[in-house]
């Protein structure tokens, strides 16, 4: 039996690098401060990095902008900043993963004014979505940005309008143009070669879009909530600028490109329901692996939300999800899900039980809150100075790490480009590493336990009726199955299940079940892993 991908069961740890560590004293985190972490990162006991854009960028939307795929920022030091890393993650047997953003580019990409200024005819003139203008003038069709309004800017230059799913200084590359798309899939390649263990692609459900350029329809009005007005773009089904079956075969080509170097993983990001997610990962078709947004968006401590999304991915056999509930995206786990310490404990045992690879996202080892403290003048993003006063925007999941006490907590030795978040002082490294009791040592030993057993690690999952706010599986492999409780409300609880029995698992800072005579008692929010005989 050949042995199981490094990734199957991995957990990876997500670096929002401008925000980790800052080795130069400019403001910034960069590759010296990631490599200068490295130790730390090893003892958590995680598998892998994944660094969020490392590449040239004029940082309309920090990163995710990319203005040469084949660069480092230089914020982010040089090209042997990165090969060093590399080298040194490898020395002590991490992975190292890029994040590529390959459905669209900066509009100050060579590819883009190539296709600008090159008008209809030219060489790269359809490497991006380009339509005319309406009989009036106004977009080609009702598809609306992410980020607000429609998805379409007017270019002079080419008297057309190009399409933008985000930013209007985010064209959209046209990946129904062989040149364009082999570019984009060559961009893997490039960094394949350069020891790079795999990649995370930013919204994958995008790459394809309707060539007829079909108007998306609107979600009922009996369907929509607070969200769906909030954000206009989510008044739409995105059925024809995103989420297209074509993508199926497209995702399969990647991955083909990357199984051609052996060892490597390939996951995706996908927008939408489940289903996204598990018909475009399967053993034959698509990518390696993925995650939506349904456990990221998910605000109540509800065990029914994670009951259907594992039932939901069931349904397409082999598939292999990646597990995250929170990132540079989205609000930090223990605010989103109520707040406090016992929350915190209680999402991390879930986060490092379910099947599947983990991301975890830097500092959420440690317990951190959202910084909420923000004010209009600091937001750096372009969706929080959009939104707001409704929305701070994705900052308050950016703000850089807390290391040690002090000034800027020992992230920089020079103002932040973000400020280090007041509600992080008493959480840093520095003060968890020397309380054995803290989250940061719960974070290790659930690692440690995760990756000492199979059934955790690898294991196929089975979800159990259970009663109220409890949320019971196994994971199981071989001769190991591992019964995962989990009391998600603020009273006790029961777990009943005739001949139930086994050992619970201690760890630092769990709140302890007693598993007796066919019943398991969690406290408030408690957690108990029981190994079955």
């Amino acid at each position: 039996m050949s042995a199981a991908p490094w990734w199957k069961g991995a957990v990876v740890y997500h670096i929002y690098v401008r925000s980790f560590f800052d080795s130069d004293g400019d403001g910034h985190g960069d590759l010296k401060g990631v490599a200068a972490k490295l130790d730390y990162i090893k003892d958590l006991g995680v598998d892998a990095i994944w660094l969020s854009p490392v590449h040239p960028s004029p940082n309309r939307d920090w990163g995710y902008d990319v203005s040469d795929f084949e660069g480092v920022h230089p914020d982010y030091g040089s090209m042997a900043d990165l090969e060093a890393l590399i080298d040194a993650a490898h020395g002590r047997g991490l992975k190292v993963m890029l994040d590529e953003v390959l459905s669209h580019t900066s509009d100050e990409h060579a590819w883009f004014a190539a296709s600008r200024d090159g008008g209809p005819d030219g060489e790269k003139a359809s490497w991006y979505v380009w339509a005319e203008p309406a009989d009036d003038g106004t977009a080609p069709n009702n598809w609306l940005s992410v980020f607000g309004g429609p998805a379409w800017a007017y270019q002079p230059a080419r008297r057309q309008h190009y399409h933008h799913k985000f930013l209007r200084q985010q064209p959209k590359l046209n990946w129904r143009n062989p040149d364009a798309k082999e570019a984009a899939i060559s961009v893997l390649d490039f960094w394949l070669a350069k020891g790079i263990d795999g990649f995370r692609l930013d919204v994958a459900g995008t790459f394809l879009h309707d060539d007829a350029l079909t108007d998306n329809p609107a979600v009922p009005a009996a369907q929509r909530t607070r969200h769906h007005w909030a954000h206009a773009s989510e008044m739409q089904v995105h059925l024809n600028d995103s989420n297209l079956p074509e993508n199926i075969p497209l995702l399969d080509e990647i991955r083909t490109r990357v199984d051609g170097h052996s060892d490597r993983f390939v996951f995706g990001e996908f927008s939408e329901e489940e289903e996204r997610c598990g018909a475009y990962c399967t053993p034959e078709d698509g990518l390696h692996s993925a995650y939506t947004f349904v456990l990221l968006h998910a605000r109540k401590l509800n065990p029914q939300i994670f009951r259907d999304h594992f039932e939901t991915l069931a349904r397409h056999p082999g598939h292999w999800p990646c597990i995250s509930f929170c990132n540079h995206d989205i609000m930090r786990t223990a605010t989103r899900f109520g707040g406090g310490e016992a929350i915190a404990r209680l999402m991390l045992a879930l986060l490092l039980s379910l099947k599947g690879t983990t991301l975890l996202y830097q500092g959420e080892e440690l317990g951190l809150p959202q910084a909420q403290s923000l004010t209009r003048i600091e937001i750096r993003d372009p969706v929080g100075d959009l939104y707001w006063p409704i929305s701070k925007g994705r900052d308050g999941s950016r703000t850089p790490m807390p290391w040690a006490p002090g000034e800027n907590l020992g992230f920089s030795s020079a103002k932040p480009w973000l400020p280090s978040a007041p509600e992080h002082r008493d959480l840093t490294v520095a003060a968890q590493a020397a309380d054995r009791n803290s989250i940061l040592a719960f974070s290790k030993a659930l690692i440690a336990l995760r990756k000492a057993s199979p059934a955790l690690t690898r294991g196929e999952i089975e979800m159990l009726p259970a009663e109220g706010q409890v949320l019971a599986f196994t994971r199981t492999e071989g001769a190991e199955q591992v019964l995962c409780l989990f009391n998600m409300g603020p009273e006790p609880a029961v777990f009943a299940q005739a001949g139930l029995v086994g050992e619970p698992v201690g760890l630092p800072g769990l709140i302890q079940a007693k598993a007796a005579a066919g019943r398991a008692e969690l406290g408030p929010y408690g957690v108990a892993f029981i190994r079955r005989p």
